[in-house]
């Protein structure tokens, strides 16, 4: 018996063999299914495709979660620099792969966002969150205490990345980028890397989610460690 494809199906196989036929993408997505493909088939870049193809091997992403990677724009919020290393073949670190802006779900309307307010709306829905950020971030905890001199002080949210090796910590800010933000994060990534990290382990990254951003004080800032990205709210 001769199985019968419809016009949607052909259309299909006929782009899969165009934009897989150029020996650029041939040796990628052995793991993945045909509905895999159907996602991918809706985009034209060949450069997009190989790093959807890379991430969903790498995360073992069902359709779902790539479908909703390729909604977000994932690849688009990654910076130029980024694009080019992964065009290259480059070395990328976990600075390079965190998108920007960082896209936060809000299910019901708030008058006004506090730190407060946005760090509930991560916790809320934290594995969301983690995927946003990229691959191998597990949580710690939130509000992470930690004794500065004589005072304590809590870091917003406290993550680890696994492949990386490192601590990760974030401060959420609802106003502008401004010095006294990366200040304060140092000196928590300090705290971390003196007190919590082991000598196998890499230096504590810092990240900064704040309403906008302000390049001026990351490319003038002596940690460079430290990134920033804003958050959108959606």
């Amino acid at each position: 018996m001769v199985k019968k494809y419809n016009e949607r199906t052909l259309y299909g196989m006929r782009k899969f063999y165009e934009i897989f036929n150029d020996g650029k993408l041939n040796p990628l997505g052995s793991k993945l299914s045909w509905s895999h493909f159907r996602e991918l088939l809706t985009l034209k870049d060949a450069d997009e495709i190989k790093y959807y193809i890379s991430i969903s091997e790498e995360n073992n992403l069902t359709k779902r979660q790539l479908h909703e990677r390729i909604k977000n724009h994932e690849y688009d919020r990654l910076s130029e620099i980024t694009k080019d290393k992964l065009i290259n073949n480059y070395k990328v670190g976990l600075p390079d792969m965190i998108p920007n802006p960082i896209i936060i779900k809000i299910n019901d309307k708030l008058e006004k966002i506090t730190e407060y307010a946005l760090k509930e709306l991560i916790l809320n829905n934290l594995d969301e969150f983690l995927f946003q950020l990229g691959s191998s971030f597990t949580y710690i905890g939130n509000e992470y205490k930690i004794k500065l001199g004589d005072r304590y002080n809590y870091i917003d949210l406290f993550l680890y990345n696994i492949k990386c090796k490192c601590y990760v910590v974030i401060e959420l800010k609802v106003t502008e980028l401004n010095s006294s933000h990366t200040g304060q994060i140092q000196n928590y990534m300090n705290y971390v890397d003196k007190h919590i990290k082991t000598i196998d382990e890499n230096d504590t990254v810092g990240i900064i989610i704040c309403k906008k951003n302000n390049q001026y004080i990351i490319d003038y800032c002596s940690d460079k460690r430290i990134l920033s990205r804003e958050y959108e709210l959606v």
